[in-house]
């Protein structure tokens, strides 16, 4: 398995092995605690449970208390599912730590993104806005949104004013910097989907990347 829950704890710049300035998001990758183990013969396919960040029982809702009990592990706030080799050994109550990707070159991050609210197309979609000069009053505004006679309608999917963030994003091939098993963190080259203090998922990369380390 090659699949952590983690979380998100800042930007910071270090200097690589050729001595250039990179700048990486500092990601707080586990330990997580294997709750469930799900394989082909039971459910159809062979997957592990992991859970994330310790909170009280009390915290916790009572089916879930279950789960926990089963497992003798202390409740977790976050529970996230990576599917798994048939021959992967891994046990309920088993913890497993940043050590899992330290071989890895680039993973996918995936997260939420900041929320925005309500914002105009020039945030949103970044257009260009109406001129800023000889009287214009259009200066951020959406402009035509359909003609007369065609399209005489709004089109689906057309961009315009609304809510922006707060969305489930993945950042694929990030380049791996630095993995720091005692401190059970891994820096990344460039930014995480989020603010500090977002719970992400990291995964080994699915797309190779032609970008030079």
């Amino acid at each position: 398995m090659q699949g952590l829950i983690g979380r998100k704890l800042g930007m910071t710049q270090v200097y690589d092995a050729k001595g250039r300035r990179v700048a990486v998001t500092v990601i707080e990758a586990g330990p997580c605690v294997v709750i469930q183990r799900k394989s082909c013969a039971v459910d159809g396919y062979d997957a592990v449970q992991l859970g994330f960040d310790e909170v009280r029982e009390k915290r916790v809702a009572k089916p879930s208390r279950a789960r926990f009990a089963k497992a003798k592990v202390t409740p977790r706030r976050v529970m996230v599912e990576f599917p798994v080799d048939a021959g992967d050994e891994l046990a309920v109550g088993a913890t497993v730590t940043v050590d899992v990707l330290a071989t890895l070159s680039h993973v996918d991050v995936t997260g939420t993104t900041k929320g925005r609210g309500f914002q105009g197309v020039v945030k949103r979609h970044g257009m260009s806005g109406g001129p800023m000069t000889h009287g214009g009053h259009s200066k951020r505004r959406v402009g035509s949104i359909g003609a007369n006679t065609w399209e005489a309608r709004v089109m689906p999917g057309h961009r315009m004013p609304g809510h922006m963030g707060n969305v489930r994003a993945t950042m694929q091939s990030l380049r791996v910097v630095e993995v720091r098993p005692d401190a059970n963190l891994i820096l990344l080259e460039g930014a995480v989907p989020g603010p500090t203090g977002a719970v992400v998922t990291l995964r080994k990369a699915l797309k190779k990347t032609g970008k030079a380390s």
